[in-house]
């Protein structure tokens, strides 16, 4: 039996909504709590709506509700994870001398497990001269972190859909999401995207760079690729698998040259972003962005979700680094598929992408469920700007067919190799 398009999106939102009531219900933590609240209103009502075939007013109700007033309540009353108190630190402390780390942290609030790029998201609040504790509303809006990385993600995302040629149009479809386009207002609105916007935000630059970074590839742009991956490795070190994926991709479709210099331009930004850093404070950076996260730090990390790394960890020292050593196979294994089939369209290499860090989620000595968003959002936005059916990328004057196996023909070149 099959669903009719509606049934289908109505039994999706329903889905989404039972799962942000599993937040009032076993989170400890307020923020996402109330997300929880807010975001099932909206999810039944968009569930409601759908039912009653009004498929826009189905869209801005699960927006209106898992986005637009959690994080406006949370922002305007200061609230948020611990993620974000963090960011903006970071930006005071680097604005007030030039250090992004406490020395010799004592708790875990007061460590920073980011590389230096992350605290120009902080700036804002440092620049507005806010302190958390009695701001105007302007302040708290303008100033919190969360603004800054949902206006990177969005103008990563804008960015990464006009390189690929602002994405098809027309059409009318069976949902919310009808068109591959107009799929993003969904997956925004969505728990993978609407959750993490709403309660710390600090993933979404990162993910909107590494979008950025597969589509600057796709369209054949290496130096724009290399700087977008710059950026997301000066964020978090997990970043650095989009560096071979895109480095794969971009080699795939223009050849070795332009691969070489979007490495170059990818490894000479990071160094510029972080080696100031890391010159100042190499203990602190060690200790905090590295150690930490992996359970090697004097404080033991929060991330503590019982995925397989973290459950190896527990059974002593043996299984941290059997933890670790399961971890670099997977990277291993990941890297030796590019070379053996690389990817040759941005779903293929997000794919990929998503592949690789997925299992570095599941297989690191410590990590949270809430990870595999990151992977999960990189799938849905490569299919929100490709045409289903279809694996064309555009790449200048060249484009890949799926008639002639992904081979680069000139524009002009009918499959098979005759010109017209």
């Amino acid at each position: 039996m099959t669903l009719s398009p509606t049934a289908r999106w109505t039994t999706g939102w329903l889905l989404a909504a039972a799962w942000a009531l599993s937040f009032p219900l076993f989170s400890a933590l307020a923020p996402h709590r109330l997300w929880g609240w807010c975001a099932a209103a909206g999810y039944l009502g968009a569930a409601a709506a759908t039912a009653l075939g009004r498929r826009r007013a189905a869209l801005a109700a699960a927006l209106l509700g898992a986005v637009a007033v959690p994080l406006l309540w949370l922002v305007l009353t200061g609230q948020g994870q611990s993620e974000v108190s963090v960011i903006e630190r970071s930006g005071r402390l680097l604005l007030d001398s030039g250090r992004l780390y406490v020395d010799r942290p004592a708790h875990v609030e007061e460590y920073t497990p980011y590389l230096p790029g992350m605290a120009l998201l902080g700036v804002p609040r440092a620049l507005l001269g806010g302190d958390g504790s009695g701001d105007g509303w302007v302040v708290r809006l303008l100033g919190d972190a969360r603004i800054w990385c949902a206006a990177a993600l969005f103008g990563c995302l804008w960015a990464a859909r006009r390189l690929l040629g602002g994405g098809p149009g027309g059409g009318r479809g069976d949902g919310p999401g009808d068109g591959p386009g107009r799929l993003l207002p969904v997956l925004v609105a969505s728990p993978v995207v609407a959750l993490p916007l709403t309660v710390s935000g600090v993933d979404l630059p990162l993910a909107g760079l590494c979008c950025l970074a597969l589509a600057a590839a796709a369209s054949g742009r290496p130096v724009l690729t290399g700087a977008a991956l710059a950026g997301a490795c000066a964020l978090k070190w997990t970043a650095l698998p989009a560096v071979a994926v895109a480095v794969a991709l971009l080699a795939v479709l223009r050849g070795g040259r332009p691969a070489v210099r979007c490495a170059l331009v990818a490894a000479g930004g990071t160094a510029l972003l972080v080696l100031p850093a890391a010159l100042l404070q190499p203990a602190e950076l060690w200790r905090q962005v590295f150690a930490f996260p992996t359970g090697r730090a004097p404080v033991p990390t929060p991330a503590s979700s019982p995925l397989p790394g973290r459950l190896l960890t527990e059974l002593g020292p043996w299984g941290w680094y059997l933890a670790m050593g399961l971890l670099l196979s997977g990277g291993l294994a990941v890297g030796l598929s590019l070379l053996a089939r690389p990817p040759r369209t941005v779903v293929a290499a997000a794919d990929r992408l998503a592949l690789g860090l997925t299992l570095a989620f599941l297989l690191a000595p410590a990590g949270r469920f809430g990870y595999l968003a990151l992977p999960v959002l990189l799938a849905v936005w490569a299919r929100s700007v490709t045409v289903p059916g279809v694996s064309r990328v555009v790449t200048g004057s060249f484009r890949l067919r799926p008639s002639d196996g992904g081979r680069p023909t000139a524009r002009n070149e009918r499959p098979g190799g005759h010109f017209a």
